[in-house]
């Protein structure tokens, strides 16, 4: 399941571009293309869970953009893009949770269920 390209890719390269600097940014806007609230509501939700997280939101400028904006402020322990990070694998983790267990639940279902 590659649950969202776009982000990785956002990330690797915002990753990538802050390698090469001295400074950490421990608050940052990251503004994520072709997404919408359902990806920017569960990344604010596992963000808020971290307690190196200070700060997170999210807005869309317009709804008729595919955008969204997440802020997110740490305490300095972490970088935002870090902090991102591991929301982000922290999401993937649970739809594979989530998906293996609809899977199991199905075949589970289908078993039961007389051939017709």
């Amino acid at each position: 399941l590659d649950l969202i390209p776009n982000l990785w890719t956002f990330i690797n390269m915002a990753e990538d571009q802050a390698a090469g600097e001295t400074t950490d940014y421990f608050g940052t806007t990251f503004s994520i293309e072709d997404e919408d609230h359902t990806l920017a509501n569960s990344l604010r939700f596992f963000l808020n869970k971290n307690p190196h997280v200070s700060f997170c939101g999210y807005s869309m400028p317009h709804p008729s953009e595919e955008l969204v904006n997440i802020r997110v402020q740490t305490t300095g322990e972490v970088s935002a893009t870090q902090a991102l990070r591991n929301a982000c694998e922290d999401l993937k983790e649970v739809c594979d949770h989530v998906r293996l267990s609809f899977q199991q639940a199905l075949q589970q279902y289908k078993a039961a269920q007389p051939a017709q």
